[in-house]
């Protein structure tokens, strides 16, 4: 059987928009989907029917492997869940347990498949302006309009979109992506992080492994803490329960249009509702669902 609604559970990034819509590297996660089908000849014409949970996160080789298989009709991940199966209903008689494949229950699970996406580049493309003193040390794709001010440091693989101002003095590492007409600024490091379009990080931030919404506004000097002193596995509450998120590494998700206040503090594992704002100083220890 198929996950019900309640054990998928995104908020607050499903609220605006769906999952199967989400960027992941800057490419909806269906997109992501319809390549790694077309590593194979599943889709073929002549070939049985192919249908796809909308929220999976799909590996081609997990594809490739249901397409070689006589045994077995429908990819499951771990939990059993069905990611892919021959025909109109998975058959969970018949099954084949997926390697690299799984299911976007959590946002969490998004950052998991940003890391894998944007780790995945194979060279760098730059379409937009690169400053000389900007360094880069990894793989970048740059797109058109975008700029690289002075001072900007690149370490591991990144992905900018379209028309961003990036810098000057920043520094973007682990395997991040930014969306269209975004600015990280002076004196921000980013690392591992998701960051959707029209979203601003200006000044003497820091934010790490986190998810960010649709134009959103870090004030100056907002702290994302992703990391524990107990160097345990963080936590974020669903639905009224702690879920272990299976990250040592785990900052805040945020939702499109939020604004935080000068030197916003936020505790790991934080979820602040679209729309929703702190004031200047405060300390977010519980998640925001309200102005």
């Amino acid at each position: 059987m198929m996950d019900t609604p309640a054990l998928l559970n995104c908020e607050p990034l499903s609220l605006t928009r769906s999952i199967a819509e989400f960027p992941i590297g800057n490419i909806p996660l269906r997109q992501h989907q319809q390549t790694a089908l077309a590593a194979t000849s599943l889709t073929a014409t002549g070939a049985p029917s192919l249908s796809l949970h909308p929220h999976a996160w799909l590996a081609a080789a997990d594809l490739a492997a249901l397409e070689a298989s006589t045994t077995a009709d429908t990819l499951v991940d771990a939990s059993r869940a069905p990611l892919a199966w021959r025909g109109a209903t998975p058959d969970l008689q018949r099954i084949l347990p997926a390697v690299a494949s799984f299911l976007i229950r959590y946002p969490w699970d998004l950052l998991r498949a940003n890391e894998i996406c944007v780790a995945g580049l194979e060279a760098t493309v730059l379409l937009g302006e690169v400053h000389p003193s900007a360094v880069i040390d990894g793989l970048l794709h740059l797109g058109p309009g975008s700029r690289l001010l002075p001072g900007v440091f690149i370490e591991g693989n990144v992905v900018i979109g379209d028309n961003c101002r990036i810098g000057p003095n920043c520094y973007i590492r682990g395997n991040t992506s930014i969306g269209d007409a975004c600015h990280i600024g002076q004196a921000v490091e980013i690392k591992n992080c998701l960051i959707l379009s029209r979203t601003n990080v200006g000044h003497l931030a820091y934010v790490g492994d986190s998810v960010l919404g649709e134009a959103v506004n870090f004030g100056a000097g907002t702290i994302v803490s992703n990391f524990r002193h107990d160097g345990k596995n963080h936590r974020s509450t669903v639905a009224g329960s702690l879920v272990d998120t299976g990250r040592r590494k785990f900052g805040a998700i945020i939702g499109d249009g939020v604004h935080t206040g000068i030197h916003t503090s936020i505790y790991p594992g934080r979820k602040l509702w679209p729309h929703t704002s702190t004031r200047p100083g405060e300390i977010v220890q519980h998640d925001l669902r309200e102005c």
